[in-house]
Protein backbone atom coordinates (compact mmCIF):
# COMPACT_ATOMS: atom_id res chain seq x y z
CA UNK A 1 0.00 0.00 0.00
CA UNK A 2 1.03 3.65 -0.85
CA UNK A 3 3.60 4.82 2.29
CA UNK A 4 0.90 7.83 3.07
CA UNK A 5 -1.67 5.57 3.56
CA UNK A 6 -1.05 4.25 7.01
CA UNK A 7 -3.13 5.25 10.28
CA UNK A 8 -0.34 6.13 12.20
CA UNK A 9 3.33 7.20 11.95
CA UNK A 10 6.35 6.59 14.31
CA UNK A 11 9.09 9.23 13.23
CA UNK A 12 12.89 8.57 14.43
CA UNK A 13 14.38 12.62 15.37
CA UNK A 14 17.94 13.14 14.60
CA UNK A 15 18.83 12.17 11.03
CA UNK A 16 15.03 11.73 10.25
CA UNK A 17 12.80 15.07 10.86
CA UNK A 18 16.35 17.16 11.68
CA UNK A 19 19.95 17.15 11.73
CA UNK A 20 21.35 19.76 14.06
CA UNK A 21 19.63 22.50 14.25
CA UNK A 22 17.52 22.50 10.95
CA UNK A 23 14.45 20.33 9.79
CA UNK A 24 15.26 18.19 6.89
CA UNK A 25 13.66 18.91 3.43
CA UNK A 26 9.96 18.13 3.49
CA UNK A 27 9.78 16.99 7.38
CA UNK A 28 7.68 20.40 8.71
CA UNK A 29 5.42 19.93 5.97
CA UNK A 30 4.90 16.06 5.43
CA UNK A 31 3.63 16.28 9.25
CA UNK A 32 1.35 18.74 8.78
CA UNK A 33 -0.18 16.87 5.94
CA UNK A 34 -0.31 13.72 7.86
CA UNK A 35 -2.40 15.24 10.35
CA UNK A 36 -4.34 17.00 8.29
CA UNK A 37 -4.96 13.84 7.16
CA UNK A 38 -6.20 12.30 10.50
CA UNK A 39 -2.53 10.38 11.35
CA UNK A 40 -1.32 9.69 14.65
CA UNK A 41 1.96 10.82 15.20
CA UNK A 42 4.29 9.93 17.39
CA UNK A 43 8.35 10.80 17.50
CA UNK A 44 11.04 8.64 19.41
CA UNK A 45 14.35 9.38 19.91
CA UNK A 46 17.77 7.43 21.27
CA UNK A 47 19.32 10.95 22.38
CA UNK A 48 19.42 11.30 25.59
CA UNK A 49 21.34 14.43 26.10
CA UNK A 50 17.51 16.45 25.60
CA UNK A 51 14.88 15.15 28.01
CA UNK A 52 11.23 14.93 26.59
CA UNK A 53 10.14 18.78 27.30
CA UNK A 54 13.37 19.92 25.49
CA UNK A 55 12.34 17.87 22.51
CA UNK A 56 8.79 19.30 22.81
CA UNK A 57 10.43 22.64 22.75
CA UNK A 58 12.90 22.14 19.57
CA UNK A 59 10.17 20.33 16.90
CA UNK A 60 8.08 23.39 17.92
CA UNK A 61 11.13 26.20 17.39
CA UNK A 62 11.57 23.99 13.55
CA UNK A 63 7.76 24.25 13.03
CA UNK A 64 6.21 21.42 14.30
CA UNK A 65 3.72 21.81 16.76
CA UNK A 66 4.24 18.69 19.16
CA UNK A 67 2.43 17.61 22.60
CA UNK A 68 4.85 16.25 25.74
CA UNK A 69 2.72 12.85 25.28
CA UNK A 70 3.83 12.25 21.69
CA UNK A 71 7.92 12.31 22.39
CA UNK A 72 9.69 8.94 23.66
CA UNK A 73 13.09 8.64 25.05
CA UNK A 74 14.94 5.78 26.61
CA UNK A 75 14.98 7.94 29.45
CA UNK A 76 11.36 7.47 30.33
CA UNK A 77 11.51 3.69 28.92
CA UNK A 78 14.58 3.34 31.59
CA UNK A 79 12.99 5.42 34.39
CA UNK A 80 9.89 3.02 34.12
CA UNK A 81 12.15 -0.38 34.06
CA UNK A 82 14.15 0.68 37.43
CA UNK A 83 10.71 1.65 39.14
CA UNK A 84 8.96 -1.60 38.12
CA UNK A 85 11.63 -3.94 38.69
CA UNK A 86 14.45 -2.47 40.86
CA UNK A 87 13.05 0.27 42.77
CA UNK A 88 15.71 -0.25 45.62
CA UNK A 89 18.60 -0.05 43.51
CA UNK A 90 21.50 3.01 43.24
CA UNK A 91 22.18 3.68 40.29
CA UNK A 92 25.61 5.22 38.99
CA UNK A 93 24.56 7.20 35.71
CA UNK A 94 27.34 7.52 33.38
CA UNK A 95 24.61 9.97 31.38
CA UNK A 96 23.63 13.49 30.62
CA UNK A 97 21.95 15.59 32.59
CA UNK A 98 18.46 15.21 31.73
CA UNK A 99 18.69 11.08 32.10
CA UNK A 100 20.16 11.84 35.88
CA UNK A 101 17.56 14.40 36.35
CA UNK A 102 15.35 12.45 35.66
CA UNK A 103 16.32 9.46 37.67
CA UNK A 104 16.07 11.70 40.45
CA UNK A 105 12.98 13.13 40.13
CA UNK A 106 11.10 9.49 40.00
CA UNK A 107 13.12 9.03 43.45
CA UNK A 108 15.60 6.50 42.10
CA UNK A 109 18.46 6.35 44.23
CA UNK A 110 21.62 7.89 42.06
CA UNK A 111 25.19 7.45 43.41
CA UNK A 112 29.01 7.58 42.82
CA UNK A 113 30.23 4.69 45.85
CA UNK A 114 31.39 1.16 44.18
CA UNK A 115 30.72 -0.81 47.37
CA UNK A 116 26.73 0.21 47.11
CA UNK A 117 26.43 1.01 43.05
CA UNK A 118 23.57 -1.76 41.99
CA UNK A 119 23.02 -0.15 38.41
CA UNK A 120 25.88 1.35 36.14
CA UNK A 121 24.11 2.98 33.32
CA UNK A 122 25.73 3.78 30.42
CA UNK A 123 24.72 6.60 28.28
CA UNK A 124 25.57 9.29 25.53
CA UNK A 125 27.75 10.99 28.38
CA UNK A 126 30.04 13.69 26.97
CA UNK A 127 32.12 14.55 29.99
CA UNK A 128 32.89 10.40 30.29
CA UNK A 129 36.23 10.00 31.48
CA UNK A 130 38.63 7.86 33.58
CA UNK A 131 37.39 8.30 36.26
CA UNK A 132 33.75 7.41 35.74
CA UNK A 133 35.42 4.35 33.95
CA UNK A 134 37.35 3.61 37.18
CA UNK A 135 34.03 3.61 39.41
CA UNK A 136 31.69 1.59 36.85
CA UNK A 137 35.03 -1.10 36.47
CA UNK A 138 35.12 -1.20 40.74
CA UNK A 139 31.34 -1.88 41.11
CA UNK A 140 31.08 -4.16 38.44
CA UNK A 141 34.53 -5.83 38.52
CA UNK A 142 36.35 -5.30 42.02
CA UNK A 143 33.12 -5.49 44.02
CA UNK A 144 31.23 -8.11 41.95
CA UNK A 145 28.20 -6.66 42.42
CA UNK A 146 26.80 -3.78 39.93
CA UNK A 147 24.69 -5.27 36.50
CA UNK A 148 25.78 -3.25 33.66
CA UNK A 149 23.01 -1.12 31.48
CA UNK A 150 22.34 1.34 29.02
CA UNK A 151 19.95 3.94 27.56
CA UNK A 152 20.04 2.83 23.95
CA UNK A 153 22.71 1.00 21.38
CA UNK A 154 23.73 4.10 19.45
CA UNK A 155 27.51 4.18 18.19
CA UNK A 156 26.99 8.11 16.95
CA UNK A 157 25.27 10.29 17.06
CA UNK A 158 25.18 12.14 13.42
CA UNK A 159 25.89 16.09 13.07
CA UNK A 160 25.49 17.89 10.15
CA UNK A 161 28.22 17.54 7.28
CA UNK A 162 28.57 14.12 8.06
CA UNK A 163 30.14 14.41 11.26
CA UNK A 164 29.06 12.68 14.54
CA UNK A 165 29.77 11.96 18.34
CA UNK A 166 30.13 8.96 19.69
CA UNK A 167 27.31 7.49 21.53
CA UNK A 168 26.51 5.50 24.29
CA UNK A 169 28.05 2.26 22.59
CA UNK A 170 31.15 3.72 23.31
CA UNK A 171 30.34 3.84 26.68
CA UNK A 172 29.30 0.61 27.06
CA UNK A 173 32.44 -0.59 24.79
CA UNK A 174 35.01 0.19 27.23
CA UNK A 175 33.53 -0.90 30.44
CA UNK A 176 32.79 -3.96 28.95
CA UNK A 177 36.42 -4.28 27.53
CA UNK A 178 37.47 -3.12 31.05
CA UNK A 179 35.53 -5.33 33.22
CA UNK A 180 34.91 -8.81 31.45
CA UNK A 181 30.94 -8.27 31.47
CA UNK A 182 28.47 -7.68 29.00
CA UNK A 183 25.59 -4.90 28.74
CA UNK A 184 22.50 -6.73 30.16
CA UNK A 185 19.80 -4.35 29.07
CA UNK A 186 19.25 -1.67 26.72
CA UNK A 187 16.22 0.76 26.96
CA UNK A 188 16.29 2.83 23.60
CA UNK A 189 15.50 1.21 20.03
CA UNK A 190 15.19 -1.55 18.90
CA UNK A 191 13.46 -2.58 22.12
CA UNK A 192 9.87 -2.96 20.44
CA UNK A 193 8.72 -1.76 24.04
CA UNK A 194 9.45 1.32 23.01
CA UNK A 195 7.04 1.81 19.86
CA UNK A 196 4.80 0.23 22.32
CA UNK A 197 4.78 2.92 25.08
CA UNK A 198 4.89 5.69 22.09
CA UNK A 199 1.54 4.21 21.09
CA UNK A 200 0.46 3.61 24.47
CA UNK A 201 -3.60 4.78 24.05
CA UNK A 202 -4.16 4.72 20.62
CA UNK A 203 -6.11 2.26 18.94
CA UNK A 204 -4.02 1.22 16.00
CA UNK A 205 -2.88 -2.18 14.59
CA UNK A 206 0.40 -2.47 13.71
CA UNK A 207 -0.09 -3.13 10.44
CA UNK A 208 -1.54 0.26 9.96
CA UNK A 209 1.45 1.84 11.58
CA UNK A 210 4.80 3.07 10.03
CA UNK A 211 7.85 3.26 11.57
CA UNK A 212 10.44 6.17 9.84
CA UNK A 213 14.21 6.75 10.55
CA UNK A 214 17.33 6.76 9.12
CA UNK A 215 18.52 3.60 11.22
CA UNK A 216 18.17 0.05 10.28
CA UNK A 217 19.82 -1.67 13.30
CA UNK A 218 17.36 0.72 15.44
CA UNK A 219 14.81 2.38 13.59
CA UNK A 220 13.85 -0.50 11.11
CA UNK A 221 15.27 -3.53 13.52
CA UNK A 222 12.13 -2.20 15.62
CA UNK A 223 9.61 -1.77 13.41
CA UNK A 224 10.35 -5.13 12.32
CA UNK A 225 9.76 -6.13 15.35
CA UNK A 226 6.48 -4.99 16.62
CA UNK A 227 5.16 -5.44 13.02
CA UNK A 228 4.86 -2.08 11.62
CA UNK A 229 5.53 -0.98 8.17
CA UNK A 230 9.43 0.15 7.86
CA UNK A 231 10.40 3.31 6.26
CA UNK A 232 13.67 3.91 5.83
CA UNK A 233 14.73 7.69 4.82
CA UNK A 234 18.21 8.13 3.53
CA UNK A 235 19.15 11.56 5.32
CA UNK A 236 20.85 10.16 8.48
CA UNK A 237 23.20 6.95 9.33
CA UNK A 238 22.15 3.72 6.85
CA UNK A 239 22.17 3.46 3.13
CA UNK A 240 19.67 1.87 0.15
CA UNK A 241 23.02 -0.71 -0.58
CA UNK A 242 22.65 -1.72 3.47
CA UNK A 243 19.33 -2.04 3.09
CA UNK A 244 19.21 -4.58 0.54
CA UNK A 245 21.87 -6.19 1.11
CA UNK A 246 19.94 -7.38 4.71
CA UNK A 247 17.31 -10.80 4.18
CA UNK A 248 14.02 -10.07 2.97
CA UNK A 249 12.36 -10.12 6.54
CA UNK A 250 14.81 -7.85 7.79
CA UNK A 251 14.59 -4.77 4.99
CA UNK A 252 12.64 -2.02 5.22
CA UNK A 253 8.97 -1.59 3.75
CA UNK A 254 10.40 1.84 1.73
CA UNK A 255 13.01 3.19 1.17
CA UNK A 256 13.33 7.36 0.64
CA UNK A 257 15.38 9.89 -0.17
CA UNK A 258 13.86 11.97 2.88
CA UNK A 259 10.40 12.49 4.63
CA UNK A 260 8.68 14.15 1.68
CA UNK A 261 8.60 10.55 0.07
CA UNK A 262 6.03 9.15 2.24
CA UNK A 263 3.79 11.33 0.22
CA UNK A 264 5.29 11.30 -3.06
CA UNK A 265 5.88 7.67 -3.08
CA UNK A 266 3.20 4.62 -4.40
Amino acid sequence: MPPASYDAYVFDLDGTIYLGEHALPGAVETIAELRRRGAVVRFISNNVTRSPEQYVTKLRDLGIATDLSEVVTPTVTTVRWLLAHAPDAVVFPIAPPPVVAALTEAGIAVGQDPERIDVVLASYDRTFDYAKLQIAFDAIWFHRRARLMSTNPDRFCPYPGGRGEPDAAAVVAAIEASTGTTCERTFGKPDPVVLELALAGVDVAPDQVVMVGDRLATDIAMGAAAGTATALVLTGDSTAAEAAALPPEQRPTYVLDGVGGLLDAV
